[in-house]
């Protein structure tokens, strides 16, 4: 495999990793610019502006997109995160031209018809209604808000009711010109695709945008809170978060092993403990999520009532006790799911470009595969415990509760737990 990287005079990037064998291909065009982008009063624009790229063009209208992709048996889709929003299609390598022209005309050329606005924003609001109704979706919207209070990366990536509610053409336009850039944009392929030929017809539908800097966002600090919201439901869910290192942190996949470790599979700690051998809950789990400039470890589940006290409290305990007797065997099977779990995803076409485009996006550089598997083989087991007891001891720390949870441990009481 050959990763090729090329940046136009405007500052647009194009980035290629060809595969062979492969007989189709992964492309799309990754813009810095998510839900930690808006202001207040624009939180929701990116989501709905990701949904509004796919409702007409002035080529096109919303079904002649769709079919463009679909008569070749392509499909073409889009995502938004709190970083970045993604228009992305897979098809056959003879039909990456045909692609790149409907995701560059989506992006380019967005018509933003006032009827289709009222469409999506009806779309919109469904999705923000079916989140609020599933328990484990709206907790973390919680969590992340007591993480990250007052902040951008606390708000929710599907904004709002209100605020969606108010959205017009201006508003999306004024986003669309403020973040579209292309020093803020990265055409990423891969699979079957041919790097020169995709800087020529790049060349052709980007090379025109106007250079500017990227913007950087507000700096972000976890502070931390507890969040509790009572309602009759079958289960009690319990999210726990606390600091994690950042992308660009030497410790970052100190972090994913430990979480790893201690509740990222059926073989982890969390798992064996509270579920296993107490019967405590039916899902539980830790994982280590980064952001440019902050992270935050997560430790989810749901069990009954009258369970949440000696679940909540045994998970304190377990963080408390991998701080201090996670052994070499924990690390190593925790480093070889790790290693295997990217190596095995990124035989995906789709993941390679994601790949190659976050990387670029956060480091400004593609390590190779190698280098990372260097990084995370570099990780010791008194690098996973250094990381497991400050954790336990000093990172601030989040708590959402939901359900029967009137009578639930108070995040105070888990840190004088911790603290114990």
């Amino acid at each position: 495999m050959s990763f090729q990287l090329t940046t136009l005079p405007n500052g647009f990037r194009i980035a290629t990793e060809h595969m062979p064998g492969l007989e189709s291909a992964a492309i799309g065009v990754w813009v810095l610019a998510g839900a930690r982008h808006e202001r207040a009063e624009q939180n929701g624009i990116a989501h709905f502006l990701e949904h509004m790229a796919f409702k007409g063009t002035q080529r096109r209208s919303a079904l002649q997109i769709a079919e463009a992709i679909e008569d070749v048996g392509g499909y073409i889709n889009a995502y938004t995160s709190r970083e970045t929003t993604a228009y992305y299609a897979r098809v056959l390598k003879n039909d990456v031209p045909l692609a790149l022209d409907v995701v560059a005309d989506i992006l380019r050329n967005p018509v933003f018809d006032a009827r289709e606005i009222e469409t999506e924003r009806g779309v919109i609001l469904q999705e923000i209604g079916q989140a609020a109704d599933t328990p484990d979706d709206i907790i973390f919207d919680w969590l992340q808000e007591e993480a990250y209070p007052d902040h951008p990366l606390g708000r929710t990536i599907l904004g709002a009711e209100a605020r969606v509610q108010g959205f017009n053409r201006p508003d999306l336009e004024g986003f669309v010109d403020q973040y579209y850039r292309p020093g803020q944009m990265v055409l990423s392929a891969a699979g079957a695709v041919d790097h020169d030929e995709l800087v020529r017809m790049a060349e052709e539908m980007f090379g025109d945008m106007i250079p500017s800097d990227a913007i950087a966002p507000d700096t972000a600090r976890f502070r931390g809170g507890e969040t509790r919201h009572v309602k009759d439901l079958e289960q009690a869910h319990f999210a726990l978060a606390f600091e994690s290192p950042e992308y660009g942190s030497p410790d970052i996949y100190t972090a994913q092993i430990y979480a790893l470790a201690l509740g990222g599979s059926m073989s982890s700690r969390l798992f064996q403990e509270i579920r296993e051998r107490r019967g405590l809950c039916y899902t539980i789990f830790a994982q280590a999520g980064a952001y440019a400039d902050t992270g935050m470890m997560t430790i989810y589940a749901g069990t009954s009532e009258d369970q949440m006290g000696d679940l909540a409290g045994i998970t304190v305990d377990e963080m408390k006790r991998a701080a201090e007797d996670m052994s070499d065997a924990e690390v190593e099977r925790a480093r070889a799911q790790m290693k295997a779990g990217m190596l095995m995803g990124l035989e995906s076409p789709s993941a390679r470009a994601e790949r190659l485009a976050r990387m670029l996006q956060i480091w400004g550089r593609v390590p190779d595969l190698a280098e990372t598997v260097e990084r995370i083989d570099a990780v010791t087991l008194d690098d996973v415990r250094r990381l497991a007891r400050h954790t336990v001891t000093s990172a601030p720390s989040a708590l959402a509760l939901y359900g029967p949870v009137a009578r639930s441990p108070s995040l105070q009481s888990l840190d004088d737990r911790r603290a114990a």
